[in-house]
């Protein structure tokens, strides 16, 4: 707050020196402030992209109106027939209007250029939007002002409980302006001028009276978190994982960036728009950060690190060992079954890891359906019996009977097909049962099936993709960068590596000091037990990207087969 003295720095002073505030300590008085509200009519709502076909404006200090300009402007193009509906303005009434080169110059000399003008428009990102493409085109400079806007203004002064919502129309009716907005510039200026003396009315009684105080009033972001922005001093300005510290010394969120200082300095401004970060922001006491050769090492390490220390503002990769896995039980009479690791050596027979324990229970109770494998729990005679009591599943063809049958195979021999990532036959299975759902309009049960047939294929696919990296020992991966080459090493599919190399042919030498100085990485005895799934994803994201080069030749082969699940997710997805 510029110009400003803070009581708290009043109360602050040092003992024996006495706090004279001056009037000019006070800042700009309202009184004094000349508002120049605008409104403008568009042939669409892209600046830049759209023309602007009126401006009208009001001119206002102290409450009094001192001046309107108002105009039509030639857009140089015919009126859309659906503006014409909107603001009753034709292509006829600009034709002999001024073209925007001419009214722009003529506007700004009315706006003014001094320190005490406020440039006042509902909704000023379009407005103000329109006329800064349209002063950028004709290479004018944009008078240097402050900028209001009452949209904003309004949601600080009139409650939900008053109006409905915010819309000029609306706000207009509820405070019962003299002039009604038409869609018409300058109609719409002085309804937008009636409001905003309103909302100053509201506001004289609660201490707003200088336009400093106005500044804080729209200002979204509170003055204290902007002055915490210099926690933000010092931190490197290249890629890296930042972690804002808490009064405990706990951490309480963990970011990445290519540039970590000037992300840092964002949560303090009014780019952060999230509630809760804005909380964490106001929690914290310092900003520590580790700088990282490459961006995609500063993404492993945000995981690895909200992995550790559980940080309560960041809401993923808490619990990446949690990952739920399908599997065919083993026993006699197998049956689906939902567990939380696999070994490594049956990671091929088994459907996983889900996202989510939702997404494991809707493709088990699709593959249960597709395959008619038992679902019951009891315990069943090791020797099919035809005295053995069945349940009403087999009655219901949802179930292929073991306990009462001598072939059970047939069922088995689909779960597993599908648990092994072939999924062809269940997606055409279940596409027939989605149009035959759709044919008789039952939508919402449609809309459950698709919902399970995507939660079975995506995972499919995703187990598809972590194999790859899983099951290869050690993977050096090279990629051209603005910088250099970037290079990698993924050992088991964990990142135990990064570095830059300055030209392609530096790439092998310094691979191989990597490959030298980075720890060993022993064979996981459990399914993706070597990096968090996350990780393995970012990984596979980045060897498989356009440009990359593998520097070895991994014993396992690094192809997707022709017959990947990874076919069917457009079609799905659609």
């Amino acid at each position: 707050m510029a110009g400003r003295l803070l009581l708290e720095d009043a109360r602050r002073a040092p003992e024996g020196v006495d706090v004279q505030m001056s009037f000019s300590d006070l800042g700009t008085d309202l009184r004094g402030v000349t508002f120049v509200v605008v409104d403008l009519e568009t042939t669409g709502g892209r600046p830049g992209a759209e023309e602007i076909t009126e401006i009208g404006a009001v001119k206002s200090i102290g409450g009094e109106v001192v001046g309107e300009f108002a105009t039509l402007v030639n857009p140089n193009q015919p009126i859309p027939p659906y503006i014409t509906v909107l603001t009753g303005i034709t292509t006829a009434m600009v034709m002999e209007a001024p073209r925007i080169a001419q009214v722009l110059p003529a506007f700004f000399e009315f706006v003014g250029n001094a320190p005490d003008t406020v440039l006042v428009a509902h909704n000023a990102r379009f407005d103000v939007g329109h006329l800064k493409a349209a002063a950028a085109a004709l290479a004018l400079p944009f008078p240097t002002v402050m900028t209001l806007d009452t949209v904003q203004l309004a949601r600080r002064t009139i409650t939900k409980d008053e109006t409905p919502n915010y819309k000029l129309g609306t706000l207009a009716r509820v405070i019962g302006t003299d002039v009604a907005p038409t869609h018409r510039a300058l109609d719409d200026a002085r309804a937008t001028e009636e409001l905003l003396q309103f909302m100053l009315g509201r506001l004289g009684p609660l201490g707003v009276s200088h336009l400093e105080d106005l500044k804080t009033v729209t200002d979204p972001v509170p003055y204290r978190r902007r002055l915490k922005a210099n926690l933000a001093d010092g931190l490197p300005r290249s890629p890296g994982v930042y972690r804002f510290i808490g009064p405990s010394g706990d951490v309480l969120y963990v970011g990445t960036s290519v540039n970590v200082y000037r992300r840092v300095r964002q949560y303090f401004t009014a780019a952060e728009k999230r509630r809760r970060i804005a909380e964490m922001v106001d929690l914290a006491v310092r900003v520590e950060a580790t700088p990282t050769a490459t961006r995609l090492e500063s993404q492993v390490h945000e995981l690895r690190a909200i992995q550790s220390f559980d940080p309560p503002y960041n809401r993923r990769s808490k619990r990446p060992d949690k990952r739920p896995w399908l599997v065919l039980t083993n026993e006699p009479h197998p049956r689906l079954s939902i567990v939380r690791s696999v070994a490594a050596e049956d990671m091929a027979a088994s459907l996983g890891p889900f996202t989510t324990m939702k997404a494991a229970k809707k493709a088990k109770d699709l593959l249960e359906r597709t395959s008619r494998v038992r679902t019951c729990t009891s315990r069943l005679p090791l020797m099919p019996s035809p005295q053995f009591r069945a349940c009403s599943l087999l009655e219901m063809g949802r179930c292929s009977g073991p306990c009462v049958s001598g072939e059970p195979q047939e069922a088995l021999t689909i779960a597993r097909t599908v648990l092994s990532g072939l999924v062809d036959d269940a997606v055409a299975h279940t596409m027939e049962n989605l149009r035959q759902m759709s044919s008789r309009e039952e939508f919402e049960r449609a809309a459950d099936e698709r919902d399970r047939l995507s939660a079975l294929v995506t995972t499919a696919a995703r187990r598809e993709r972590l194999s790859l990296l899983a099951g290869t020992a050690e993977l050096r991966a090279a990629k051209p960068t603005e910088h250099g080459w970037e290079i990698i090493i993924v050992r088991w599919g964990r990142l135990v590596g990064t570095a830059v190399a300055p030209g392609i042919h530096e790439v092998v030498g310094v691979a191989e000091a990597l490959a030298a100085s980075t720890p060993s990485v022993d064979e996981p005895t459990v399914a993706c037990g070597a990096a968090p799934v996350e990780e393995m994803e970012l990984l596979y994201g980045w060897v498989f990207s356009p440009g990359t080069r593998l520097l070895s030749s991994p014993a396992t082969s690094l192809a997707i087969p022709r017959s990947s699940a990874q076919r069917h997710r457009i079609d799905v997805a659609r």
